[in-house]
């Protein structure tokens, strides 16, 4: 705690070692503050899934960053180019036009060039092929614009990183929670740390803050969310609450984004009740739910489950489980509809219920049994007729019921049955802190303070609403990887201008 550093990264997950490699690149001796005690570093990275997205001009693109593919394998892939486009017009529409245009510019565009540079700091990537493709005619085609995830899910990431930090030489502070930003004149030169209960000043050049939102503070999701947030399970890290866009707003740094959103999903209903360091990868949610019919204990319907790629709504269909009954509902399958549910829905961990019959299986949930099964048979006779196909937007829908199902609505017809019921599960919060292209944090007249950065799920103005799947993970490298090049920058001009 004596050593002086250049470069002060506040948190530990993917944006913040991003940063601190990235740093360390520009010649800056840095040091990263882990919140967590060591078995439990990772920030929500760790509990990542591991998809990322990223824009691709073509197949080729993507054996380069996974050399292994042979030849006789890439022969039997289809895959859909995704470019810079087709990622900027997806983020834009899910958040109804209201992503900073430039934050999502920087986002996309430096999507490729950012899996490069991981890759060559070791990170190994894999095709996302369990989650985001299907087998038609011998050849595996790929869907939703999300081919790509870490080896290992976020495990494997955050592990790789960490290894990547050793080599670099960059010291890691655990149970180091950063509770003050220090200024001197008109620039951030240093932070508090609370560091095995004594509370010590740590001097450096330039911070850079990536440790999360307010997600694990049942406090601020109240305040800042809606008083239902209370009940909501957290998916990641126990110790995001909020620390560092406090220092930051301390600092006169500008809120920015939608701070009464979040990233939720629907996740088991007896998850744990925060992220489970002995069971990681994302292994308690349920996203087969677009081929499902989703009811809640009044025996409802609620959203329409096949408004699109779950790529594109599981991120706000949490909230409105959430919004539910004892904020709880119920996935339905029949028999020709169970074997296409991804992994998730096998693991021991997945709560379920069987039954030979509809009625069997209603018996066994607590809703209202008369109302569930009518909401049932009423789907069945608003199906349409179609050829129903998962990896595309079908246009198999129903027609005369409230929601409607626009895409994959097959009836619920043939047993054995099944449900799995689900609550909310919040990720991250939406709300962060005004930050530029450059990763600089911005105060409020939109001018950067000097010396503080910021990257990760702290960058506001990007997510509204919703988000593309694999997009949080992708804003966290960029980000993370400007933020500590550009602090690295910075202390060589501080050291300059000496």
């Amino acid at each position: 705690m004596k050593q002086a550093y250049d470069v002060i990264v506040v948190g530990a997950g993917n944006a913040a070692l991003c940063s601190a490699i990235a740093a360390s690149e520009q010649g800056a001796k840095v040091v990263v503050l882990e919140k967590a005690p060591k078995h439990k570093r990772g920030g929500n990275s760790f509990f990542t899934d591991g998809a990322i997205r990223v824009a691709y001009e073509d197949f080729h693109q993507i054996r380069e960053i996974i050399p292994d593919i042979t030849d006789e394998e890439a022969d039997k892939i289809e895959m859909p180019v995704y470019t810079k486009d087709d990622y900027y017009d997806d983020l834009m529409r899910v958040t109804a036009g209201k992503s900073d245009t430039d934050l999502a510019h920087q986002l996309v565009g430096s999507s490729l060039e950012t899996i490069k540079w991981m890759r060559q700091q070791g990170i190994a990537f894999e095709l996302n092929t369990k989650n985001q493709s299907f087998i038609n005619d011998g050849k595996r085609h790929f869907w939703g614009g999300l081919p790509l995830k870490t080896k290992n899910k976020g495990i494997g990431l955050m592990g790789q990183l960490f290894h990547r930090i050793d080599e670099l030489g960059i010291d890691v502070l655990y149970e180091a929670r950063a509770m003050k930003l220090l200024k001197e004149a008109d620039r951030v030169n240093g932070v508090v740390v609370e560091h095995h209960g004594e509370a010590k000043a740590l001097q450096g050049a330039s911070v850079v803050l990536a440790c999360g939102s307010f997600e694990a503070d049942k406090e601020m999701r109240k305040q800042h969310i809606g008083d239902e947030w209370e009940a909501a399970i957290v998916r990641g890290t126990e110790f995001n609450t909020g620390d560092g866009i406090e220092m930051a707003l301390a600092v006169g740094a500008q809120k920015y984004g939608e701070w009464s959103g979040c990233h939720s999903i629907g996740t088991d209903y007896n998850a744990p009740r925060v992220g489970d360091f002995e069971k990681p990868g994302d292994i308690f949610k349920k996203h087969s739910y677009p081929i499902s019919i989703m009811l809640n204990k009044d025996g409802q319907r609620f959203v329409d489950e096949g408004a699109d790629f779950r790529n594109y709504t599981y991120a706000k269909y949490g909230k409105e489980i959430l919004k539910q009954k004892d904020h709880v509902a119920y996935q339905i399958y029949d028999v020709t509809l169970r074997p296409l549910l991804r992994e998730e829905y096998d693991l021991e961990e997945a709560t379920s219920f069987q039954a030979d019959t509809l009625e069997e299986l209603v018996d066994q949930l607590p809703v209202n049994k008369k109302a569930f099964i009518e909401t049932i048979y009423e789907y069945n006779d608003a199906v349409q007729a179609g050829t129903f196909n998962p990896s595309i937007k079908d246009g198999k829908h129903t027609e005369g019921i409230t929601p409607p199902k626009t895409n994959w609505a097959a009836k619920i017809e043939q047993g054995p049955f099944y449900a799995f019921p689900v609550t909310c599960g919040i990720t991250f919060a939406f709300g962060g802190l005004h930050v530029n292209t450059d990763g600089k944090v911005l105060d409020e007249d939109a001018q950067p303070i000097n010396g503080l950065f910021a990257a990760g799920e702290m960058v506001g103005g990007i997510f509204y609403e919703n988000y593309p799947g694999g997009s949080g993970l992708m804003s966290g490298a960029v980000y993370g990887k400007i933020a500590g090049t550009e602090a690295g920058k910075y202390v060589q001009s501080v050291n300059v201008m000496k």
